[in-house]
């Protein structure tokens, strides 16, 4: 079932489309990514032009997330306080990730840059979430009862401008949660994802938040900076696929709900060794495209 895209100008096969959409759904509702990181790469794969991709990825980032987050609200996973301070971070970095953007695409080099971001960034985070994992296994069965001993000071409780998150049980500087929201919203723009996989691994070892309300957390703040992301790009680079959009939205939406039920069957320590694989498997299949030579070495342009 071939269907034209008008934005992007290919045709690809719909249940393909919408099958990616729900693996992506899958990750979001387990792992609390909006799941950029894996759509914007399999919609390279499948012919989709990167700056569309990038875009697009970012509209379908906020139906997944949305429906993940409804389930972590039932279950009160979530700090609506530190997702507000995540989310004003957030917005700025989107707005400046924008500009880099737009500058790159004028350059004509945004595909070979994106492209490299990924490689770059997700096989640091893929390796030292790893590391982290296997460490974190390792202390769980040195322990009576399996449980892994948590660091109770950390520094950014030295930090001026200190806030009280309840449903987090912190008190800590609001400095280190803006900063962590500006690079997100940053990535988010230039690389097309929600920029979980960056968020949970900071939220959880920088700013020392409980794992049960990291996902729900982080889920809430993708959909604001994911949607306003989706705004400035349609707006700016007129590059937002509707078409795409609505075919990796509806499987977004069916994915996030089963794989909310999945994560919560799993323990924390395995719901991050198997984040960190995933994102090294992307980040692989990248670099090898980057190495591999292209079937057309040259190619017309406008």
């Amino acid at each position: 079932m071939q269907i034209f895209l008008p934005i992007a100008e290919v045709s690809v096969n719909a249940f393909t489309l919408l099958g990616l959409g729900g693996i992506v759904g899958v990750l979001s509702g387990m792992f609390g990514v909006g799941g950029g990181f894996l759509i914007t790469p399999l919609l390279f794969f499948v012919g989709i032009p990167p700056a569309v991709a990038v875009a697009t990825s970012a509209n379908q980032i906020v139906a997944s997330s949305v429906s993940g987050v409804l389930a972590h609200f039932k279950r009160k996973t979530v700090d609506l306080k530190m997702g507000l301070v995540l989310l004003a971070g957030g917005l700025v970095g989107s707005a400046i990730g924008i500009q880099i953007f737009n500058i790159l695409k004028a350059m004509g080099q945004v595909d070979l840059l994106v492209t490299l971001c990924y490689v770059v960034f997700l096989g640091i985070i893929g390796f030292l979430m790893l590391i982290e994992s296997l460490r974190a296994i390792k202390r769980a069965k040195g322990r009576p009862g399996g449980r892994p001993e948590r660091k109770k000071h950390l520094w950014v409780h030295t930090l001026p401008f200190k806030m009280k998150f309840r449903a987090s049980g912190l008190y800590i500087s609001a400095i280190p949660p803006i900063g962590v929201g500006v690079m997100v919203g940053m990535l988010g723009a230039v690389m097309g994802v929600g920029g979980g996989f960056i968020m949970v691994p900071a939220m959880i070892y920088i700013l020392g938040m409980p794992t049960k309300v990291v996902i729900g957390t982080s889920l809430f703040q993708i959909i604001f900076t994911a949607g306003f992301t989706t705004l400035l790009h349609a707006y700016t680079n007129h590059t937002v696929d509707v078409l795409l959009a609505f075919l990796l939205l509806v499987g977004g939406v069916i994915g996030a709900q089963i794989g909310t039920q999945i994560g919560l069957k799993l323990k924390a320590e395995q719901l991050r060794i198997l984040l960190a694989l995933l994102v090294l498997a992307v980040c692989l299949k990248l670099g090898i495209d980057l190495l591999i030579p292209p079937k057309d070495l040259y190619s017309l342009g406008a």
